[in-house]
This record gives structure tokens, C-alpha cells and sequence, in this order.
């Protein structure tokens, strides 16, 4: 069941379906970052992905694997992206594809290894722990979901929904703590009550991932 092979023009939709939701959700994102950031979230995402979406077409007629497909898409976010999300993105999409170098199809479980490889580089990167009120607090739940899915033997979908759910479970969790790391950190309990646009973003990340995985299992 999680050797279903899933083809690099998922992995092309998937940056096409991301930028999408980007420009759909940016002022959204950039109003959660008002409460407790730098206002600019939403902003910065949708400049690194209009990046991403410049040079998509030239790497899928350079047929180049899904590995640098989204390691040179994650050069993009790293160059392009202002503020912290910019090097944790980027270091995400760059580390997306270490898995799999040289391949131009994944199975589902490879898939599931390449999301865990990009969590855990965002987890290198930013430093944080599940708590600290970051991305991270709903990106490691769901590495985990994948896993624990695919012990359950649930079907590759269901995996994936699981995944979102435990994001979205870990994004709740700390909207009543006070932020530990990043910009609301000054804030102190000034940060109780609102939603961290990391996980917010996260979170309608994964969902992009699963939407985009309907259309090819």
C-alpha cells in the first residue's frame, strides 16, 4: 500500500498548488503576524514563492529530479523570503528532497521520509522545542502522525489527513502560551491568546501536501 509510486509532477503541482494557497492566504498570514510579529508573513511568502513560480518552468524543462526540483525551489525561498520564515522554508524544501536524490518517483513511504527530512532541518535550524509557540509545534506532531499512520496501517490519504490533524492540534496547543523564541518573545504575555503564523502556515502547508497527493493515488 506505501509503495504506491507517486510521479515528480506531483511534487511540480505541489510548488504550483503551494504558491496558490500563498497569494489566497497572504493577508491572512500577514494579519497573524500583526498580533505578534513583524506584520510580514504573508508578505514574505507570497514574494518567495512568486520566486519559486519564475523558475519552476525552466527546471521542468531542464527534467531535473525531484530532489533538485525542490532543493533549487528551497534556494529560491532562502534568497527571496525576509524574516525567520526565509531560512526555515527554505532549509524545508532544500532538505525535502534528500531522500530521494536522483529519483523522478517516490512511494508513499518515501514521501512520508522526505517530509521528515525537511521537518527535522527546520528543527536543526530554528533551534526550537514543541512548546516554544513556533512552526515547530505543529510541524513535529505531524512528522510523527505520518508515521504512527502508517503503523496503523491506515490508507496513504488517511495518513496524510492524520498528519494535518495532529498539525492543526499542535497549532491550538499553544495559542494560550506565551512565545519562547522569534519576534513574540518580547511580547511576554501580551502573545497569550493569539495564533503563531509559523504553525498557521504550516498547517495550511500540510494541507496543500494532502490535496495535492488526491489527484495522483
Amino acid at each position: 500500500m506505501y509503495d504506491v509510486l507517486i510521479p515528480k509532477a506531483y511534487f511540480v503541482k505541489l510548488l504550483e498548488n503551494l504558491a496558490a494557497m500563498v497569494e489566497e492566504q497572504k493577508d491572512y498570514l500577514t494579519h497573524l503576524d500583526a498580533q505578534i510579529g513583524d506584520s510580514d508573513h504573508g508578505v514574505n511568502l507570497s514574494i518567495g514563492f512568486r520566486e519559486v513560480m519564475k523558475k519552476l518552468p525552466d527546471l521542468v524543462a531542464q527534467d531535473v529530479d525531484i530532489a533538485t526540483l525542490l532543493k533549487k525551489s528551497g534556494m529560491s525561498l532562502l534568497s527571496r523570503v525576509g524574516g525567520a520564515s526565509g531560512p526555515l522554508y527554505g532549509s524545508l524544501f532544500m532538505k525535502l528532497g534528500a531522500p530521494v536524490a536522483g529519483k523522478n518517483e517516490v512511494t508513499f513511504a518515501e514521501l512520508c521520509e522526505m517530509i521528515k527530512s525537511g521537518i527535522d532541518a527546520v528543527v536543526s535550524r530554528g533551534k526550537a522545542e514543541l512548546g516554544d509557540k513556533t512552526m515547530v509545534d505543529a510541524l513535529l506532531p505531524a512528522r510523527d502522525a505520518l508515521f504512527a499512520g502508517m503503523e496503523e496501517g491506515l490508507k496513504p490519504l488517511d495518513v496524510m489527513e492524520k498528519a494535518v490533524a495532529a498539525a492543526e492540534a499542535g497549532r491550538d496547543s499553544v495559542v494560550d502560551k506565551v512565545a519562547k523564541k522569534g519576534r513574540a518573545m518580547r511580547l511576554g504575555e501580551r502573545a497569550i491568546g493569539h495564533v503563531d503564523p509559523g504553525t498557521a502556515s504550516s498547517c495550511l502547508f500540510l494541507r496543500v501536501f494532502t490535496d495535492t497527493l488526491k489527484e495522483f493515488v
